[in-house]
Order: C-alpha cells, then structure tokens, then sequence
C-alpha cells in the first residue's frame, strides 16, 4: 500500500499543477450475462473511468478491446492477458454453478444477471467498490471480504445463491486478492497514461430554438448546448436573474467525437416571454458563462416567432369571431325583378 501511495501522489501533484490535479473518479466493470436456455448464452462487460469507456469485452470475440491508446495503463500485454484469461475462468465457473443450481434458484429462461465493481479515487485515496450482482435488473448479492453477502430484497432465492457461490473457497480468495491488488494500480496507471486526454476542456456551443408548441397561446423554448468536455454542466433558463423553475432538461446524450449533447425547455405563454436568457456553466468556460438573451439580436428568429405566434393567434380569434357573428346575421332580402 505504502507502494500504492508514492504512485498516487505522483499522479495527483506531478508538475507541481493542483488545478489540473484529478479530485474523484472511478473505475468500474459492467458485465452482464444473458442465457435463453442452457446451450445459448451471451456474455459482454466494458469498463468505464468516470463517464468514459475505456474498455470492451465480449465472450469468444477477440479479448479485451482498448478503445483509448492509453487504456491499458502501465499495464503490461502479458498482465493483461493474465486478466483475461481469470476473466474468462470465473465466466465459465459462475456459469457452470448457474445451470447446475437454476431450478433450486427457482431461475426462470431467459435469465440475465449483471455484475458491477470496481475502484475510486476518493478525497485522496483508493476506495474499493467490490461487486455487486443484479438479476432481473434486482439487486441480490454483494462481495465483501472473500463472501457473497446476500441483499434483503433477495430473499430465499439470494440466500440460495450466496451459498452456492460462498463454496467457491479458493476461487473468491483469489477474486477478492486480484480486485484489492489488480484495481487500484490499473487505475492510477489509466489516471497517469491518460492525463491529457482526461483533463482535456472543450468548450460547448450553444443556441436557441422553438419546439412544437405545446398548446394555444403557448411556445416551448429549447436551448441547446453542444460539444463540450468534460460531462459536468449546468444550463439554466432565466429572468431577471432568477432560475426558472418550470424548465425541463433532457439527458446528457454522448457526440461521437466523444463531445456531450443536451436540451433544456421552456414551457410558458407566448407574451411572458421578455427578459428570458439561457445560461450555461461549464468548466471550460472559466466564470465566463454563455448567456443568450432571448430579446438580442442574436436571437432574431425566436423574437419573429415569439411576436408573430401570438399575433397569429389573435387574428385567427379575431377570424373565427366575425365568420361566427356573420353566420348568425340575417341575409339582406332578395330582390325580385318586376313582372
């Protein structure tokens, strides 16, 4: 550990930079194993440092598959394959034990259990998160210490299970000596490797649109923000300095220049649109935060459809009214020629 440590502060301080040093971040493995009976059965896992994937396994597909050039740390190919090759007996012994042991475990085809854990950098220090296992999407087992230890919302079938997997002596010894001993020094190696890329900042774009509107009288604006890294952002519609609370965001979807995406929108009536701006937050912008005021120049086309909607909206109130009113009017009388 003492070794361990030494690695980690030079991570953290090299260069004598603490800006750029990395606060919290984690490494994880997702797993998931899919069986429709028991001679079909597909299994893949990816790893992933904080937001970004790093790595990608499928069964019978080739190995590991680096997706950043820095992805295997200071990790050599020989210790590499040695992972894969653990990766790949614990696969066939879980899934052994698994079709032996499916109808005491009241399992039911097609079953798919997913498996998480991994290892952070917390405040300073390494923290591992050992291994949680989901089946059906429902949490039941977790490893600490050499143990599955079965969840409360499990019940008899986590319990049976936990059991099962408990017998596995030398195998969870093994498991729980190579999480301890294998994770911390690949991620401080990934955290080293990959310092440029993973501090990178890109600063986001951003501009202003209309939705379909959302009912009469009413606009939906949407701000858009795009491009930038790393994930963390905050945009926000505002007036008169205060957050609008009526505002929704959608997800913070990924660009395939490895680049984020998001909306925010803004439901209101079409006149209660003056003095409304879209703030954006992020790290690359240093406190100079964008800011698009939706009454500027620059948001010629929102103030055009901000003015013409409600006026559109008038006139054709103002259309259906007279077409109304002449309806119920008598017609002039018919003149009749002289016989």
């Amino acid at each position: 550990m003492l070794f361990l440590l030494i690695q980690l502060l030079a991570v953290l301080f090299r260069g004598g930079d603490n800006e750029d040093a990395f606060q919290d971040i984690i490494f994880r493995v997702i797993g998931t194993l899919s069986s429709h009976n028991q001679s079909w059965t597909q299994t893949w896992a990816s790893g992933w440092l904080g937001e970004l994937q790093i790595k990608s396994w499928k069964r019978n597909s080739g190995g590991i598959i680096s997706l950043r050039p820095w992805s295997n740390g200071n990790f050599s190919k020989k210790e590499m394959t040695e992972i894969e090759d653990i990766l790949e007996g614990n696969y066939n012994e879980f899934l052994h034990v698994l079709h032996n042991h499916a109808n005491e475990w009241m399992l039911e085809y097609p079953i798919e259990f997913q498996g998480m854990g991994g290892c952070e950098l917390l405040s300073g220090e390494i923290k591992l998160d050992f291994w949680r296992i989901a089946y059906q999407g429902s949490e039941i087992l977790s490893f600490r210490n050499s143990s599955w230890v079965p969840s409360l919302q499990g019940g008899t079938r986590a319990q049976k299970i936990g059991k099962a997997l408990n017998q596995l002596i030398v195998l969870n010894k093994m498991m729980h000596w190579r999480i301890s001993n294998t994770c911390p020094r690949f991620l401080l190696g990934v955290l080293d490797a990959g310092k440029a890329d993973l501090q990178r900042k890109v600063k986001p774009e951003a501009w202003l649109s209309t939705g379909p509107s959302p009912g009469p009288l009413h606009l939906l604006l949407v701000c858009h923000v795009s491009g930038f890294y790393p994930k963390p952002i905050s945009v926000r519609w505002m007036r008169g300095g205060q957050p609008q609370q009526a505002s929704q965001q959608s997800d913070i979807l990924p660009n395939a220049d490895g680049t984020w995406y998001l909306q925010s929108y803004l439901d209101l009536e079409a006149t209660e649109t003056s003095g409304l701006s879209c703030r954006v937050t992020h790290s690359s912008l240093k406190d100079q935060d964008i800011i698009l005021y939706l009454d500027r120049p620059t948001s010629k086309g929102l103030i055009i459809v901000a003015v013409m909607v409600p006026l559109m909206l008038v006139l054709t109130g103002v259309a259906f009214w007279l077409k109304k009113r002449w309806k119920h009017c008598e017609p002039p009388p018919t003149l009749h020629p002289l016989e």
